[in-house]
This record gives C-alpha cells, sequence and structure tokens, in this order.
C-alpha cells in the first residue's frame, strides 16, 4: 500500500521544507491551520528519528510557526506525535501535529492534552 506521507514528497506540495522533512496542512484539522511534519524518509516511530532529522524537525516547527501566526494568528499552540497503534498512530510514517488553538474554541482547555482519557492522578495545575 501506498504511503500518503511519501506521495506528498515527490508532490511538493508543502507549506515549508528543509534537507530531511516537509511541513503540510493536515486534510482533516483538528482547528484551522493544523499542520503536519513528516520525515522525507519513510519510518513510522519517532524512536527512529536520527539526530539530523530531529533538528530538522525543530527548524520546521518554527518555521511553520511563523507561517501561522502571520495567516491565522492563534493565540497558542498544541505539539503532539502518535508513537504506534496505542497512543493512536493511523498513519505508519512518523508525522509531528501542530495545532493552533484559539481563545475559545473549546470551553476550557486548562490541562490541554491531559484530557484525552482520565488521569492516574488527578490534575491541579
Amino acid at each position: 500500500m501506498a504511503c500518503i506521507f511519501c506521495e506528498y514528497n515527490e508532490n511538493k506540495d508543502f507549506i515549508a521544507e528543509n534537507d530531511l522533512a516537509i511541513a503540510i496542512y493536515d486534510k482533516y484539522p483538528v482547528n484551522e491551520g493544523h499542520v503536519l511534519i513528516t520525515p522525507k524518509r519513510h519510518y513510522a516511530d519517532f524512536y527512529e528519528s536520527t539526530a539530523n532529522e530531529i533538528l530538522a524537525f525543530y527548524d520546521l516547527v518554527h518555521k511553520v510557526k511563523t507561517i501561522l501566526n502571520e495567516k491565522y494568528k492563534p493565540d497558542g499552540y498544541n505539539i503532539g506525535i502518535n508513537v504506534g497503534q496505542a497512543a493512536g498512530q493511523t498513519i505508519f510514517h512518523l508525522h509531528i501535529h501542530i495545532i493552533p488553538r484559539y481563545i475559545g474554541d473549546v470551553e476550557n482547555p486548562r490541562g490541554g492534552v491531559r484530557k484525552l482519557k482520565k488521569a492516574l492522578v488527578e490534575y491541579d495545575g
């Protein structure tokens, strides 16, 4: 089966890139401006990334933030990676979610990603 992210690499349909990674808008965005950063090399697990790939992701996170700040003017961001099926990964080509957040996009954003499931220990932050 073909990999959708490898196909993006071939199509050159992205908003930012460097030698090792690309950034594309998510086709199924959680919020306006939702971006995915993926390595050009095909692999599934963040822990298989080389040090150079991690630096390339870091570079694109900042480039994407600049683009999104200018275009969408979000009030905050969630940045996340799903590693493995148990964590919700459904496309097994590594991708990093950059999700712009806006005041009022959810009733109470306090706790951020901690709201995925009931906490083992109550968060009072």
